[in-house]
């Protein structure tokens, strides 16, 4: 097991088919206590319930407010009396063309998808450093490298290509207190978000343009959060690893 004895926050989990639940199973499985952050407290103290061993708990975070998540923070540590890992796995998309982005819908995607990293990761570091290190990792997407998705609108691409530069400046900064940070850049995951958008002619199309010829899990993108979370990757920080199947290829 390449957790035991750490603990974990990882944001965006609650709900049940997506990366962040997938990663709160597998780190569970691995002997990491997990702290669940999501919009509903209720919600993420189901899921922290589900899974399996003891001592996981649920928090009420919404990423965009700065005290809340120093509130998340605060609960977590306060549950664990450490916290090793952070997974700043929450986001949200639109699928809008450029011109029809309102000013609403951009504060409203960069604010989940970027900003909340920044108020998450704040919230976290300064207990990282003071117990001498820790591990961040940073959902990003196939969609800031390659100029658009599949359903995401140039500011989710936007977002995410911010959460590149943002991840890669805080692994340069926080690298000699030991903290290490990395970024995950998945491509079409088959989740809550995407399920009920993706019609069989569309699969298809997609499935032709993907090297391995699927479209990817949830597990798959949770995997490499847990390779990032345990010592396997103690020597990697400020990288980006792509889950997509070979979908870009650069």
């Amino acid at each position: 097991m390449l957790l035991t004895g750490k603990t974990a926050a990882i944001s965006g989990a609650a709900s049940a088919r997506g990366i962040g639940r997938a990663t709160a199973q597998l780190f569970a499985e691995h002997g990491a206590r997990v702290a669940i952050l999501d919009l509903d407290g209720a919600a993420s103290a189901d899921a922290a319930a589900s899974l399996p061993g003891e001592g996981h708990v649920g928090i009420a975070c919404d990423v965009t407010d700065k005290a809340a998540c120093e509130r998340a923070a605060a609960g977590a540590v306060g549950s664990f009396g450490r916290v090793d890992i952070l997974i700043n796995n929450a986001g949200i998309t639109q699928p809008v063309k450029t011109l029809d982005i309102d000013a609403a819908s951009w504060r409203r995607i960069v604010d989940v998808n970027l900003t909340g990293v920044l108020h998450l990761s704040q919230a976290f570091i300064p207990h990282m450093k003071e117990i001498g290190g820790g591990s961040i990792a940073c959902m990003s997407s196939v969609s800031a490298q390659r100029g658009g998705g599949i359903f995401g609108g140039p500011h989710y691409s936007a977002a995410k290509a911010g959460v590149l530069g943002l991840a890669k400046a805080m692994a340069r900064e926080f690298g000699p207190d030991g903290i290490r940070v990395n970024s995950v850049t998945p491509g079409l995951i088959q989740t809550d978000i995407t399920g009920d958008k993706l019609t069989a002619e569309m699969r298809a199309d997609i499935v032709k343009g993907i090297p391995l010829n699927r479209l990817g899990d949830a597990v798959d993108v949770a995997r490499i959060y847990l390779f990032l979370a345990s010592d396997l990757s103690s020597y990697v920080t400020g990288a980006v690893i792509d889950v997509n199947g070979g979908m870009l290829i650069h």
